[in-house]
């Protein structure tokens, strides 16, 4: 399909289509509220997640081109072309941006109860903003283009399109990927913030910040990805590092390579390194340990001879 129905929602030009429909009996569990396709280009706009009201939706929009700007509880980020927004209200949260930005995107807002469920375990598992797949893309653009042609004039018609976008991010995130491609997709920024910042604090309240998830699912997700806990994880690499640098850098001293590598007591780094790979860092380095050893660390194993696990990292 290409990118076609995003193309002829975009030759129609700004538009934005309200779904207002009797209320019968009848509460169908996935509803359009609004969509349409926009170009955004001043501080004029401005959306809070506590100020629209009380009566709980999501929205879902997809950013065309140029770029956004998010608050999402205590974190900031950027909302790229080619990434989507996903944001249940009311909650704590504020997307916007600044005079002389432009922003060019399509959404669609929806309640219901199945929608909202829905949107809402993508939410928990993806964070606020989401890459996905041109076909998924294509499908919301095509819901979209046809909320905004009129052909959600009917409630039937109307949850048919709603619930179609729904499953779409649905099948998109769950369907092709596992819960473990998930955590990848999510715990991929945390690994390369580790790996970046080995000689800092990298305590779970501060990987979890990167994350954007709360402390309980971090670590939950980042056990999935990795087969250890965060802690465990830091200390194999902050060992693996320290590894590389006694053999690279044969003249200095010990202590400065713990202190780069995040640990400033110089005998607990000993006694852990020790602990993982059966020698001090001194024989470490005289003995030529590391080619044979330090390989195996990435994948969670132990040096010959070791068992059980290295220990607590310090945060």
């Amino acid at each position: 399909m290409g990118n076609f129905m995003l193309s002829k929602l975009i030759a129609n030009g700004p538009v934005m289509k309200t779904v207002s429909l009797p209320r019968g009996r009848h509460r169908l569990h996935t509803m359009p509220t609004s969509a349409g396709y926009e170009i955004q280009t001043g501080a004029g706009y401005s959306w809070d997640g506590h100020q629209r009201g009380q009566s709980p939706f999501s929205v879902v929009q997809h950013t065309v081109s140029g770029s956004g700007r998010l608050r999402f509880g205590s974190q900031s980020h950027r909302i790229h072309a080619g990434e989507t927004l996903l944001l249940i209200v009311p909650h704590d949260h504020r997307y916007w941006i600044e005079d002389g930005e432009r922003w060019e995107f399509f959404w669609m807002s929806m309640n219901g109860d199945e929608a909202l469920r829905t949107l809402a375990s993508i939410l928990a598992a993806s964070g606020p903003i989401l890459r996905i797949a041109s076909q998924t893309v294509e499908t919301l653009a095509n819901c979209v283009l046809r909320l905004v042609e009129g052909q959600g004039e009917t409630p039937g018609a109307a949850s048919a399109i709603a619930y179609e976008a729904t499953m779409a991010l649905y099948d998109d995130v769950f369907g092709g990927g596992t819960a473990l491609h998930m955590a990848d997709n999510v715990m991929r920024p945390v690994v390369e913030h580790i790996l970046a910042n080995l000689g800092e604090q990298l305590g779970i309240a501060r990987l979890a910040a990167v994350s954007g998830r709360s402390r309980a699912h971090f670590s939950r997700l980042f056990a999935e990805r990795e087969g250890m806990p965060p802690a465990e994880f830091v200390l194999q690499e902050r060992m693996r590092r320290a590894a590389k640098l006694l053999a690279t850098q044969p003249v200095r001293p010990v202590k400065e390579i713990a202190a780069q590598v995040g640990i400033d007591d110089p005998n607990y780094f000993a006694k852990v390194f020790r602990r993982v790979f059966g020698a001090s860092p001194t024989e470490f380095r005289t003995t030529g340990m590391y080619a044979n050893v330090a390989g195996g660390l990435r994948e969670g194993r132990p040096p010959a001879g070791k068992t059980g696990r290295p220990g607590r990292a310090p945060t």
